[in-house]
């Protein structure tokens, strides 16, 4: 028997609304601190009873009038839009207008607020439909105290349905903490039954934000960069692009958990851009690593629909081809050589302990530094951060003066880096005269060299004749090896990866000062300088600040000398 189809009672879709926008304790305090940030705060107290169900957000914000607090928790009322073409100029985190009302239907709501040309506050305690059932004249100070008591009272089976209290309290420190990352000029402070759970002090930048988030993180190994870029419409207006990095030598994840997106303030899930981070990390972190990077996009309004998800998670971002360019441009500056990026050694650290950063001497045949100027190209627009090379250390290490100190670079993994930005851009095979005769191959090894393009005969009896090789292996004696190492597996980009590597000069090499300097010189123009193709860091700096305070050039004469 088919069911009559009828309309819904009003209480059961105001409470399927309302359960789509409040849907833990993470989305109450989400709405509410997002009011709080449009209202202009700059300090936010959040208290939480998780075992109570209860939630207080409390900021220094302009406040509100009682004429809008009487209105505050009414169905669809917001001072943030006003019709339909305002939902194509959304400059505020909140413009729903939903957030207060759902808290009222699913919770004991109640307001304290007090505007900053006023003499007095008022407290409002709203009913289930939002409509104020009391009102007081208070004492607080300029700003707004939102309390919600007893959540999903009328929801029971929502509280059954939620993860552990643990898990809700994991949530809800990521939550705050990705809105720090977007709003990093405000302090917070989050309470956990009338006890400090943990605080974030407030910074010029994420700079300051990102290492009280991430423990192990500190600032010395992040690179930031803001870009302004031209909006995609090419319309008047400007945008902004924010890019905060892990240096890949220094700072990355087990997981790729630490890749954000936020577009115009809030976090947003945006696959397409994370996709694009991930890529632009390849051959600069060590193998199963992932990077650690933000990036903040600051978007005209008209280019984003917010309309997508009812807790704004996701947007429909016009333009995405443009906006992932753009990400790939501000990495790729971000990776280039700055100075006042590299590590700095502690001045602590005994100086020998800088000379074992790098692999141990191997017997592997040598290549001369000095082919290189041949054949790969020097950029026209010079770096602007001259390196000199002054001496080789245990041969294996390049001792080099810059403006800000001396840095220690393994020849090695610098010449791989070189070579294999070089092979990645002009891959090219050519014939071997005579061929090279390899002998029991099996038939993943000749599928593998088939893949990368080497060209592959039957020679005889359980023999192959192997016709071309990649040019940087043609001339080496060892080509036969190295055409070995090539069958053994991986695709295109990791046969360019072992070629660079084993066509590398090699540690135990000498080389001259001229060899020296001309390797810095390419090194320094690759794309990703700071580590090799399997994520090695290749530069270690001991800074002029750190030999500075090693050798007390600060303090002053006489109080050294005890007069």
């Amino acid at each position: 028997m088919t069911s009559k189809i009828q309309t819904l009672p009003s209480e059961v879709v105001n409470l399927i609304a309302a359960g789509e926008v409040i849907d833990s304790l993470a989305a109450v305090i989400r709405e509410l601190v997002e009011n709080a940030l449009d209202a202009g705060a700059t300090r936010i107290v959040i208290s939480l009873w998780a075992d109570q169900w209860r939630v207080r957000v409390a900021d220094n914000g302009l406040g509100m009038t009682l004429e809008n607090l009487q209105q505050a928790a009414t169905p669809h009322s917001t001072s943030k839009i006003r019709d339909s073409e305002d939902l194509w100029q959304i400059n505020s985190l909140g413009f729903r207008g939903e957030a207060l009302h759902s808290l009222a239907q699913l919770a004991e709501l109640e307001i304290c607020s007090c505007t900053a040309d006023t003499q007095e506050g008022w407290h409002v305690r709203y009913g289930t439909q939002g409509e104020p059932i009391e009102t007081d004249v208070t004492a607080i100070a300029p700003g707004t105290i939102v309390t919600a008591s007893n959540l999903f009272n009328t929801w029971l089976p929502r509280r059954q349905g939620l993860p552990s209290v643990a898990q809700q309290l994991r949530t809800v420190q990521l939550t705050i903490q990705q809105l720090a990352l977007c709003h990093p000029y405000v302090t917070w402070q989050i309470e956990q039954g009338d006890r400090l759970w943990f605080s974030i002090w407030p910074g010029k930048t994420a700079r300051q934000i990102l290492p009280q988030i991430l423990r192990e993180v500190e600032s010395n190994d992040l690179q930031e960069l803001t870009l302004e870029v031209e909006a995609p419409d090419h319309s008047d207006t400007s945008a902004r692009l924010y890019l905060l990095m892990g240096l890949p030598d220094r700072c990355h994840r087990y997981r790729p958990d630490w890749i954000k997106v936020a577009v115009n303030g809030r976090m947003i899930k945006i696959p397409d851009l994370e996709q694009t981070i991930q890529a632009a990390f390849r051959r600069t972190l060590p193998r199963d690593r992932h990077p650690v990077c933000f990036v903040h996009l600051q978007v005209p309004p008209s280019q984003i629909d917010w309309n997508r998800h009812p807790a704004k998670a996701e947007i429909y971002l016009h333009h995405m081809d443009y906006w992932r360019t753009q990400v790939l441009d501000a990495i790729a500056k971000a990776m280039r050589l700055n100075p006042t990026a590299l590590p700095d050694a502690a001045y602590t650290d005994p100086v020998n302990q800088l000379l074992k950063t790098a692999e141990s001497p191997a017997n592997y045949p040598s290549r001369q530094i000095h082919p290189l100027s041949d054949s790969l190209p020097t950029p026209h627009t010079p770096h602007p951060t001259p390196l000199k090379a002054i001496a080789q250390v245990h041969n294996m290490y390049i001792l080099v003066e810059h403006p800000t100190g001396v840095w220690l670079i393994e020849q090695h993994i610098a010449h791989e880096r070189v070579l294999y930005e070089h092979l990645r851009d002009r891959w090219e095979l050519v014939p071997l005269n005579p061929p090279v005769i390899l002998s029991q191959l099996t038939p993943g090894q000749l599928e593998q060299l088939q893949r990368i393009g080497i060209e592959v005969d039957l020679f005889g009896d359980d023999l192959w004749a192997i016709r071309t090789a990649p040019e940087a292996l043609a001339q080496r004696e060892d080509c036969a090896d190295a055409l070995l190492e090539l069958s053994l597996g991986g695709n295109l980009e990791a046969a360019i990866v072992a070629t660079a590597c084993r066509t590398a000069i090699r540690n135990g090499t000498t080389l001259g000062l001229q060899e020296m300097q001309t390797l810095l010189e390419q090194w320094q123009n690759t794309q990703n300088p700071r580590t090799c193709p399997h994520g090695r860091p290749i530069c270690l700096s001991l800074e002029e600040s750190s030999l500075s305070r090693f050798f007390r050039r600060h303090w002053v004469i006489g109080k050294s000398h005890g007069i």
